[in-house]
């Protein structure tokens, strides 16, 4: 795993005194013998290490989190100093992400303007409200830092830092209220909040004053429910994160989920560390031994200790490779499951909180009731529209006063809102990649409103509405999803006008550009015309539609599109031949949009849901014949677990289902009576008879329904076996 994240000391003393700091409170104190600041040659070094390790394993971006102690304790100079020399060295290199965490007491203007300068993001502490900041994070003199921080927050929440405001950290203290402390730090409009489990291990648990085993999922619990009453308008990464890994997504937290770290810890004295919570084992926890003097980022990949925390599954005991929430939690934070007699190698010491957490998770977000989507494609297709629909304002809530925004936002009700334009606005919102666009969003991945602002310019062209709208455009090719790409001369902030579906956009520079013009590039999509009476889009040019597990191709060429062309068409007049599309029922594949791939890499779903499918450049008409009921039924499946609960999430029912579906389609994929069919029918027998042998329950009526479907199918392909049919 490579190391993309820096954490990088640049003070290792504090202007806190806050009683539960794992640095300063727990058990490694080797902050008393470092340098109180991070020196210029030091820094210089560390700048360059890591930008030669960037080149090196050629990464595409890296972050730096400007880290302490107090990070702002340096002063506004030398703060930009470190910002300077950081930006000079890693930047030519590869994008470069800044950011700082800090308690925010010394955040001013002058920080401010520094941030600004070189668009560092900022995390600030706060615990809550006034009575569960104060609690533990008070200064040295005992005084509460609340009304400081907050009018930090305050300053920082002004048009001209907005974009700076990256989220607010809360360490979780069960003694306070959980709905006051939530309720205090949404007031503040953070772009996300992190809870943080007080730092403990088996050796020095943490406190539980009513003696619950589960205090602390039920504290999570409560706020979580507070968090989804209202709308979910404020990012939680440790919520976001369990829905993400329950639904079979990735971990976004280091604290739960499996994923390897890819942290390196650098301290004042130029000392490579592993991971601050460390600190709290015992002393000398995170010390590697390596200093930027002697050793590279690349060494300090390989030491062990950075190993054992990249083992994921293989990384965690035996109860816990045993637990049925595993994938969610991931063992919990490496340094919590510490003990004097085994090590690392404990269950976490949050463990019945991190089980109960997920559980209730689980079972608050599980919807019973039977969906008309696992009957039915057509509703399937229409439930997946709906669920496009509804991210539309879960993402424009999360970036309401950031520039671009809240327009976009107005531009999209008021086409939506009119009869007239409603249709093509539902058109838009059908496109596969605009779901892609909308998922990137609300996970952090793009934060930028230019596709929404594409997609919404390209409902009004569409339905021949008015618009005006402005935008940072990131590329010189300003596409519009199912139209096609205008050519301008830069990229940079554009305002588009489209006047009774006339498009009109103007530049910086203010040159104007129009695919009517005459003068500006204009390259249209191409809808084909397939055998059964579909047009399927072309689309090769979408920036979004590079969301497959392979390349795409580079936009075709007029022979090369001419080939593409025929091959689809050759391929569905084979369908119709052999009336698979019939044949298959509800797992018809309801394409609307193909996008061509890179040689060689086959037929492709991407992340993108229901509705498009990636082929090869060079693929063959017999090849996506074969492929495409495996492919339809798979995209099936991943929309029916986007629009519908079919099992409770994180059960052993749910990959069982998985497993007996993908082996069906296997087994469909072989002719005849092959051994491979029968093996793939055998598995899928198997994954069957053992879901239904699991306990009542984990199954809703959806995939309950599915699953009799799966068995129907699989006794006819019994049948057919029997009889020397093939599927």
């Amino acid at each position: 795993m490579q190391i993309q994240q820096l954490v990088l000391k640049i003070h290792s003393r504090c202007d806190l005194a806050c009683d539960h700091c794992y640095m300063y409170e727990h058990a490694d104190q080797s902050w008393k013998g470092r340098p109180p600041f991070l020196s210029e040659e030091t820094l210089g070094k560390v700048s360059r290490r890591f930008a030669e390790y960037a080149r090196e394993q050629k990464l595409p971006s890296v972050s730096v989190i400007l880290h302490g102690g107090e990070p702002l304790l340096v002063g506004p100079v030398r703060m930009r100093n470190i910002c300077a020399e950081l930006t000079r060295t890693i930047a030519p290199v590869t994008d470069l992400d800044l950011r700082i965490q800090t308690n925010g007491v010394r955040l001013n203007k002058r920080y401010l303007e520094v941030f600004r300068e070189f668009d560092v993001k900022i995390s600030i502490s706060l615990d809550g409200d006034r009575a569960a900041n104060d609690r533990h994070r008070r200064d040295r003199r005992g005084r509460s830092s609340h009304d400081r921080v907050l009018r930090a927050i305050e300053l920082l929440r002004t048009p001209a830092y907005r974009h700076l405001y990256s989220g607010l950290l809360c360490t979780v203290d069960v003694a306070n209220d959980p709905v006051a402390v939530h309720d205090a730090l949404a007031a503040l409009h953070p772009p996300r909040v992190d809870y943080l489990l007080p730092h403990s291990t088996w050796d020095s648990p943490p406190p539980r004053p009513d003696g619950s085993p589960t205090a602390y999922a039920d504290w999570l619990l409560r706020i979580f429910d507070r968090w989804d009453a209202g709308g979910r308008t404020v990012g939680v990464r440790t919520f976001e994160s369990v829905l993400s890994t329950l639904r079979g997504g990735p971990p976004l937290t280091e604290s739960m989920g499996l994923a390897p770290s890819d942290l390196a810890v650098v301290e004042t004295d130029g000392t490579f560390e592993q991971a601050d919570s460390l600190k709290t084992a015992y002393d000398g926890a995170p010390s590697t031994g390596y200093d930027v003097d002697r050793h590279t980022f690349a060494e300090f990949a390989r030491h062990p200790g950075v190993r054992a925390r990249q083992l994921g599954l293989a990384g965690v005991g035996a109860t816990c490779r045993r637990c049925p929430v595993i994938e969610s939690c991931g063992g919990g934070l490496y340094a919590h499951r510490y003990s004097s007699g085994h090590g690392f190698a404990n269950p976490s010491v949050f463990c019945g909180d991190l089980k109960a957490f997920v559980d209730g998770v689980a079972e608050r977000i599980t919807d019973r009731s039977l969906s008309p989507a696992v009957r039915d494609r057509h509703e399937l297709g229409y439930a997946q529209g709906e669920l496009v629909r509804t991210l539309i304002p879960v993402v424009t809530a999360r970036h309401a006063g950031e520039p671009g925004w809240d327009a976009v936002w107005r531009a999209f009700l008021s086409l939506d809102a009119d009869p007239a334009t409603a249709p093509h606005v539902d058109a838009i919102l059908s496109h596969p990649y605009l779901h892609t666009a909308l998922n990137n969003c609300l996970h952090g991945r793009l934060t930028e409103p230019a596709p929404l602002a594409r997609a919404v310019t390209a409902a009004a062209v569409r339905a021949g509405a008015d618009l005006a709208l402005s935008w940072d455009q990131p590329t010189a090719d300003l596409h519009l999803p199912t139209l096609g790409t205008l050519g301008l001369r830069e990229p940079g902030p554009v305002d588009v006008s489209v006047t009774a579906g006339e498009l009109r956009v103007r530049t910086r520079t203010g040159t104007v550009h129009s695919p009517g013009d005459g003068t500006t590039p204009w390259r249209p999509l191409h809808t084909v015309p397939v055998a059964d009476g579909t047009r399927l889009l072309l689309d090769d040019a979408d920036p979004l539609r590079d969301c497959y597990p392979v390349p795409v191709a580079a936009p075709l060429g007029f022979s090369d599109l001419a080939t593409f062309t025929e091959r689809l068409r050759g391929a569905y007049e084979l369908l119709a031949e052999q009336n698979l599309r019939e044949r298959h029922g509800t797992d018809g594949p309801l394409l609307s949009t193909v996008t061509p791939l890179a040689a060689g890499t086959g037929v492709r779903l991407g992340a993108h849901g229901l509705g498009a499918i990636g082929l090869a450049v060079d693929f063959g008409s017999e090849d996506l014949v074969r492929e495409l009921p495996r492919a339809g039924r798979l995209a099936r499946l991943r929309a029916l677990r986007e629009t519908a609960d079919l099992n409770v999430p994180g059960n052993r029912a749910g990959r069982l289902l998985d497993e007996a579906s993908g082996e069906l389609g296997n087994a469909a994929y072989w002719a005849g009576g092959t051994p491979e069919r029968g093996a793939a029918l055998d598995r899928a027998a198997r994954a069957l008879d053992l879901l239904a042998a699991r306990p009542t329950g984990e199954l809703t009526e959806t995939g309950a329904v599915l699953a009799q479907e799966l068995r129907a199918e699989l006794e006819r392909a019994y049948a057919d076996a029997r009889a020397g049919r093939g599927p």
